[in-house]
């Protein structure tokens, strides 16, 4: 029997060698990478589809939630997705590994900045299969090696796309353990892995909240935490509220459990019962059918004007800080900002936060005083997307401060070092 430390030392063993043999950052490998991915996920869909049915059956079996069935799918959709993102990760490659140009340095020499991978990865992630051919492209079109430990609900469609990135690496000349599948599902080997702050480089948590205060206590390793959206809109009441309802339906019913929906609606108490009638308005013709969990008495006043398509629930202090991961939305009356931002302070994630108003100065001071990897003023909070904001491809929204905050792009994925051409220069020779 295989012990976990030894089934840990192997993968990291495997991961470490790959990135000590892998070409440099900007080699032309990693180009040819994105090409026999693209060619390599086409080619293999048919068998990811069967093995995706399995999972999805056994998923269904087991009594997994629809909405958690739901993002464990892959389909058409997803194929044009994941095609897409190759070619966009090829576009956007050169610009984004390239060295800096050589600046002087007083009369003596030269510098510049050069990008270096950050080393060994470790990303944990629940079940959405997509996150697994994310991960096995943009840390690796950045030098890196990358160990993946997604959910075990999609073991099968793992191990199925695992195949497909393992040929595909082959293909473009790069080792092939780069990306390794933590395939497992006893959790003391993510445990094992957690505490090698020796082998691993940076750690990437993907996903709830409790994922992330897991991994956050069971490791030492640097982190880049992604995911845990508990993200708030605030609805002053000089805000449009025909519109405002528009916005918090964008921000919530395309994709319930992504990380940057929202979960509560803050409003003005004055203006609530009628931002609440807008949002019962809305929510009658959307195609999705949609809960609100009301609070501040609203629910007494609401429930009998709901139709079948809109659910009226008393909105309770468990969930306050809480992600639904589906079509429910929380409306809490404040009294104003300040008590908007108390809320936001006490039981946000610092992910995305979003403030509706006609008034400037209340917009600067949510902007000043919120902190959040994004404030979206008048807008969906769904807009806080790497590739929709034109920032670039990313793996993930970080809500941590240090090293990268927000989109998780390439550049990211990079550290640097400063090429200095001495051009014979001593330090002795140098007043300062």
């Amino acid at each position: 029997m295989v012990r976990n430390e030894d089934m840990s030392e192997h993968l990291l063993n495997d991961a470490r060698n790959a990135f000590l043999a892998a070409p440099p950052v900007g080699h032309a490998a990693y180009l040819r990478y994105c090409d026999t991915l693209r060619a390599r996920l086409l080619d293999a869909w048919p068998s990811i589809i069967a093995a995706n049915a399995r999972d999805l059956e056994a998923a269904a079996a087991r009594g997994l939630p629809p909405v958690l069935i739901e993002r464990l799918r892959v389909g058409d959709a997803q194929r044009a997705q994941l095609v897409a993102l190759t070619a966009k990760v090829a576009a956007e490659l050169p610009t984004a590994t390239a060295a800096s140009d050589w600046v002087d340095v007083a009369d003596w020499g030269r510098l510049r900045r050069v990008p270096k991978p950050l080393g060994v990865l470790l990303m944990v992630y629940e079940a959405r299969p997509t996150v697994t051919v994310e991960g096995a492209l943009l840390p690796v079109v950045a030098g890196n090696a990358v160990l993946l430990r997604g959910g075990k609900e999609m073991a099968e469609t793992d191990a199925a796309l695992a195949a497909t990135i393992h040929d595909a690496l082959a293909d473009a000349g790069l080792p092939p353990t780069l990306v390794s599948i933590v395939a497992d599902p006893d959790r003391a080997v993510l445990r094992a892995l957690l505490k090698r702050h020796d082998a691993i480089d940076v750690l990437i948590p993907r996903g709830s909240a409790s994922l992330i205060d897991y991994c956050r206590s069971a490791s030492s390793i640097p982190v880049i935490a992604s995911g845990g959206g508990v993200n708030h809109l605030y609805v002053h009441r000089s805000a449009d509220l025909a519109r405002a309802a528009a916005i918090a339906l964008d921000s919530k019913l395309a994709e319930p459990t992504a990380c940057n929906t929202v979960e509560m609606i803050l409003v003005d108490t004055e203006v609530a019962q009628a931002l609440t009638e807008q949002l019962v308005n809305a929510a009658a013709g959307a195609r999705t059918p949609t809960t609100l969990r009301l609070g501040g008495g609203l629910t007494e006043r609401t429930h009998t004007r709901a139709p079948d398509t809109v659910r009226i629930e008393a909105l309770e202090a468990h969930d306050f800080g809480r992600e639904f991961l589906d079509a429910t939305l929380g409306v809490l009356p404040v009294t104003g900002l300040d008590d908007a931002l108390r809320h936001i302070r006490e039981h946000g994630s610092a992910h995305t936060e979003g403030v509706l108003s006609n008034d400037p100065d209340v917009i600067d001071a949510f902007a000043a005083r919120v902190d959040a990897a994004a404030i979206v003023v008048n807008g969906s909070l769904r807009l806080h997307d790497g590739p929709t904001l034109q920032l670039g491809a990313e793996i993930s929204i970080s809500t941590g401060r240090l090293h990268v905050r927000g989109s998780v792009t390439i550049g990211a994925l990079l550290t640097y070092s400063w090429l200095v051409d001495a051009q014979g220069a001593l330090r002795a020779d140098r007043s300062q």
